[in-house]
C-alpha cells in the first residue's frame, strides 16, 4: 500500500529519503486517478525496500500541490535526492511507471 502524503510530511518523506521515490498527485473526484490508484500500490508493493510510493490528495493537500505546479492529475512525480527527475501526467499503463521507476534505482 501506497504512503499517505501529506503537506506536513512531505519533507521527511519525499525530499529526505534514502530511496528513489514515486509520488502520485490525485483526487476523490477523479476518474483517471482511480484507474491510476490501484497500479500505484501494486507498485508501492513490488518496490517495498527498493524505492518509496506514496499519494498525495491534492485536495487536501493543497501546499505541495501549488509547489510542484500540479495543474493537471493524475500526475506522478518521480524524485530521487530530493530532486524531480521525472514527471508522468495521466493515466498509464503500469509498465510506464515502473519503468520510470526503475531509471531511478
Amino acid at each position: 500500500m501506497a504512503i499517505e502524503i501529506t503537506d506536513s510530511n512531505f519533507e521527511e518523506v519525499v525530499l529526505k529519503a534514502d530511496k528513489p521515490v514515486l509520488v502520485d498527485f490525485w483526487a476523490e473526484w477523479c476518474g483517471p486517478c482511480r484507474m491510476v490508484g490501484p497500479l500505484v500500490d501494486e507498485i508501492a508493493k513490488e518496490y517495498d525496500g527498493k524505492a518509496v510510493v506514496g499519494k498525495v490528495n491534492v485536495d487536501n493537500n493543497p501546499e505541495i500541490s501549488v509547489k510542484f505546479g500540479i495543474r493537471n492529475i493524475p500526475a506522478l512525480l518521480f524524485f530521487k535526492n530530493g530532486e524531480v527527475v521525472d514527471k508522468q501526467v495521466g493515466a498509464v499503463p503500469k509498465s510506464v511507471l515502473t519503468e520510470k521507476l526503475d531509471q531511478q534505482i
